[in-house]
């Protein structure tokens, strides 16, 4: 007994080092999937670089407008990132196209406006932007989100 039990106090020294270990092993194997998912949570590495950011949007111009369609999906605001010129009016034609969304309404807290989005519905927001800047537009519960940058 007493051989077991100095066996076991002198493993116990390699028992505590482990985790650490194994934490080490873990991190290594995260740096060579790049971050991602690997195969010791049973997911393939990801190899592929992470998406670049997508340009900011240009809206089209009618009859003096600049007037930028947006549309609410599962994926938030398409486009999230628009680009418009400073002193000219602009109007945002909003039509939320999923259920499966917090993004009912659209909240520009700047510009003091909060209109609601029925499905399927269009819904024109308007406003004449007087320098250059951003204003953030976002759901009511501002959880989604997107940009309109003034040049």
């Amino acid at each position: 007994m007493k051989k077991s039990l100095m066996g076991l106090l002198a493993a116990l020294p390699l028992i505590a080092a482990a985790p650490a270990v194994a934490s080490d092993e873990h991190a290594k194997q995260s740096e060579h999937a790049g971050h991602g998912e690997h195969s010791a949570h049973g997911g393939a590495a990801k190899k592929a670089a992470a998406p670049a950011q997508k340009p900011a949007s240009a809206p089209a111009t009618r009859n003096g407008v600049q007037t930028v369609d947006l549309t609410v999906t599962s994926k938030g605001f398409e486009p999230s990132d628009v680009k418009v010129k400073a002193g000219q009016p602009v109007r945002l034609v909003v039509t939320r196209k999923t259920a499966k969304t917090c993004a009912t309404e659209i909240v520009m807290a700047d510009l003091g406006i909060n209109k609601p989005l029925p499905m399927d519905t269009p819904v024109t927001v308007e406003f004449t932007p007087s320098k250059s800047g951003t204003l953030r537009y976002a759901c009511a519960m501002d959880h989604i989100s997107g940009l309109v940058t003034i040049q």
